[in-house]
C-alpha cells in the first residue's frame, strides 16, 4: 500500500517531469508564471486556461490555432504521448471531472441559503441517492410541505421566485448572489410584484408546477443549477412558465441557460430574466406561444 506521502513525492516528481511541450510560455503566465512545486504543495492545474493552452509541437500556424481555440470551450489540440494522452493533459480531464462529480454530490450550502434570507422546502426525495435516481420524486411535495409554503408565502403573486439545487450546487453557489438581486431590480423596474423567494432541496425543474399550484402564480420562475460538463460545473438555468400547472407540456416552458462566468453573466442574465417575464405577462404566455 503507497502512503500518501509516497502518492504525493510520485506525483510531484510526475509534474516537475512533464514534456516541456505540454504548457506553452502563454499558459504559464495565466498560472502566475510559476512552474515550480512549492514545498508541499502541487501546482492547481486547473488554473491553466485551456484556450489559451498550445500543446500540439511545431504548429504549422499556432497563431490562427490559437484563435480557434478561443471561441470555443473545447479540447482542441491535447496532442498525445505515442496511443496515449499526455500527462498535463490527462490530469486536467481528472480535475475538471472530479470538479463535474462535486457539482452534483454536494449540497449548497446553509451559509449561502441563510445568508440570501431564503427558507428551505424538501421535495419527496430523502437523500442525494434517492434525488438522483428518482427524478420523479424531485418534482413533487408532500402535503405537509405544501400547506408549509402556502402558509409562509405570499398567495396570488404576479412572479414567484424560488432556487433549487438541481443537478450542481455549484452552479448555485457561484451565481445566486449576482443574479437574485438583478432580477429582483429589474422586475421592481416594471412595478412587478414578487413571491416570497425560497430554496427547494433536492428540486427539479417541474417542481415550479406544484409551486406554481398552490401559490397560484401568475408566472413561476426556478433559479436551478445545470447538468456539469467538463467545461464548467457553475452553469446554471432559469425555467419560466406562465400559469404552471402539473402536468403540463415541456412546450410551455421559456428557459435561459448556460449562466456562468464563461457563459452569460449572472448580472446580464438577471435582467434579460425581468424582461421575459414582464413579456410574459403582457402577453399571458410562455414557451412556444411566448412571442420575444
Amino acid at each position: 500500500m503507497v502512503s500518501e506521502n509516497e502518492l504525493r513525492n510520485i506525483i510531484e516528481v510526475v509534474i516537475k517531469n512533464l514534456n516541456k511541450n505540454d504548457l506553452s510560455d502563454k499558459s504559464s503566465n495565466s498560472n502566475g508564471g510559476n512552474s515550480e512545486i512549492e514545498a508541499g504543495e502541487i501546482p492547481d492545474i486547473t488554473e491553466v486556461d485551456l484556450q489559451k493552452e498550445m500543446l500540439v509541437p511545431d504548429a504549422n500556424n499556432e497563431e490562427e490555432f490559437l484563435k480557434l481555440k478561443a471561441k470555443t470551450s473545447a479540447r482542441l489540440g491535447v496532442w498525445r504521448a505515442g496511443p496515449r494522452y499526455k500527462t498535463n493533459t490527462l490530469l486536467r480531464f481528472r480535475a475538471d471531472h472530479a470538479a463535474a462529480m462535486d457539482a452534483v454530490f454536494t449540497g449548497v450550502s446553509e451559509e449561502l441559503i441563510n445568508e440570501m434570507n431564503l427558507d428551505t422546502y424538501q421535495t419527496l426525495c430523502s437523500d442525494k441517492d434517492e434525488f438522483l435516481t428518482r427524478p420523479d420524486l424531485g418534482k413533487l411535495f408532500s402535503d405537509e410541505t405544501l400547506a408549509e409554503i402556502k402558509n409562509n408565502c405570499q398567495s396570488n403573486p404576479q412572479v414567484q421566485l424560488y432556487v433549487a439545487d438541481g443537478l450542481s450546487s455549484t452552479a448555485i453557489e457561484a451565481n445566486l448572489r449576482d443574479i437574485l438581486p438583478a432580477i429582483k431590480q429589474g422586475l421592481e423596474g416594471y412595478n412587478i410584484e414578487i413571491g416570497t423567494p425560497f430554496f427547494v432541496k433536492f428540486g427539479r425543474v417541474a417542481s415550479m408546477e406544484p409551486i406554481s399550484e398552490c401559490l397560484n402564480a401568475d408566472v413561476s420562475c426556478v433559479l436551478i443549477g445545470e447538468r456539469p460538463g467538463l467545461a464548467t460545473a457553475e452553469s446554471m438555468s432559469c425555467y419560466m412558465a406562465y400559469k404552471a400547472e402539473i402536468g403540463m407540456p415541456e412546450a410551455r416552458r421559456t428557459v435561459i441557460s448556460n449562466i456562468h462566468s464563461g457563459g452569460t453573466s449572472a448580472v446580464e442574465a438577471g435582467a434579460h430574466i425581468a424582461d421575459v417575464i414582464k413579456a410574459m405577462l403582457d402577453q399571458k404566455a410562455s414557451g412556444l406561444d411566448l412571442e420575444i
